[in-house]
């Protein structure tokens, strides 16, 4: 018997029957070329990794206002679709299910990003103070300044949403996610650090995500609520964020959400603590949780019901058979930062299967 019954077992999430409860979590690679689509590689990459239960892609950009970070992928084109219908293809002839991740920057950005060298754009004009970026020239720099945007501005952001998740729907994903983590544009919204708004966009915990609500509806629309999911991260404090209530301001998303009867939340950077137990008696249903679990504390987290999947980072960059090495209770191997971000295959499609390995040692 395995020794993670609970992490290895099927489980239906939304729309979605998963073979097992290991999640490959959404990564940043930077390996999309300058247009925003995506190398025959990506494809390898994904293919390799699809005995996980759920793939999630990396962070796709829903318009070039979105854009943040060098090599990110894209959605909001023509070119960029067919370029992800092509992984996602690769990906369903291994027999793997592939979730879009879809993202906004918001503030976290440089406007050398920016059409027309323009301000970026957040729910307030507070900048990402201790955040670095990545210019055109790989030099780094902090963030810039952002403006807020107009009231009118912000229904024509919620529809981009809604046209990248028409277009991921298009070329055959089945799923998406929202990211709403890790003090990107709808986090800019959510938390009260950020948001310093005084429409109905700002002040209480209700107008602060109303943001998010609005693009989960929209999404879930256009590609149904049970394949949608939204990824949150109450307590993170990447890129600059805090909030002075995570559990109030959580919890009342997680209350409006709960309404549209969405395929899963996903909370990034969450173990097993205090906030996170009490965020889960709110939503009444576990979550898909992220942050630095083994097996066996994952195996426990499903256990207990406070998730019900895990989400692995990492460990699945550097171990497409992740899957296979926590049913054989194996070794993983050692990932390397110096090839996490931009690059070709290598650090990114030539880590060694746990048969390879055997091989060369036999």
């Amino acid at each position: 018997m395995s020794r993670y019954p609970h992490l290895l077992s099927n489980v239906t999430l939304g729309a979605l029957r998963l073979p097992n409860r290991v999640i490959m979590a959404p990564m940043t690679r930077n390996r999309a070329r300058n247009d925003g689509t995506v190398p025959p590689i990506c494809g390898d990459y994904f293919a390799q990794r699809s005995s996980a239960g759920l793939l999630i892609t990396d962070a796709t950009m829903t318009s070039p206002q979105a854009v943040g970070y060098p090599n990110t992928p894209g959605i909001w084109t023509e070119e960029q679709m067919e370029s992800w219908r092509a992984v996602v293809s690769e990906v369903h002839a291994v027999g793997g299910l592939i979730a879009l991740q879809l993202m906004h920057c918001g503030r976290i950005s440089l406007e050398a990003w920016q059409p027309e060298k323009a301000m970026p754009v957040s729910s307030s004009a507070v900048r990402a103070a201790t955040t670095m970026l990545r210019t055109p020239t790989l030099a780094k720099e902090p963030a810039s300044e952002p403006r807020a945007l107009e009231l009118n501005e912000i229904p024509g952001v919620v529809a981009q949403f809604a046209l990248a998740a028409r277009r991921g729907r298009e070329a055959g994903f089945d799923a998406v996610e929202i990211h709403g983590a890790n003090g990107y544009l709808i986090d800019q919204f959510l938390r009260d650090a950020v948001n310093r708004r005084h429409d109905r966009y700002g002040g209480s915990a209700e107008n602060r995500s109303r943001f998010l609500l609005e693009v989960t509806e929209v999404v879930a629309k256009e590609f149904g609520a049970d394949r949608t999911g939204v990824r949150l991260s109450p307590d993170n404090p990447h890129n600059d964020m805090r909030d002075n209530a995570p559990l109030e301001t959580f919890g009342t998303a997680l209350r409006q959400l709960a309404a549209l009867e969405l395929g899963w939340v996903h909370l990034a950077s969450m173990g097993d603590t205090d906030l996170c137990r009490r965020l889960r008696d709110v939503h009444h249903k576990p979550f898909i949780l992220n942050g630095d679990f083994t097996a066996e504390s994952a195996d426990a987290a499903i256990r207990s019901e406070l998730a019900i999947a895990v989400s692995f980072g990492r460990a699945y960059l550097a171990n497409p058979d992740l899957v296979e090495r926590f049913e054989l209770d194996a070794p993983l191997n050692t990932p390397d930062p110096d090839t996490f971000h931009g690059g070709a295959a290598e650090g990114y499609t030539d880590y060694p299967l746990l048969e390879d390995v055997e091989i060369d040692e036999s």
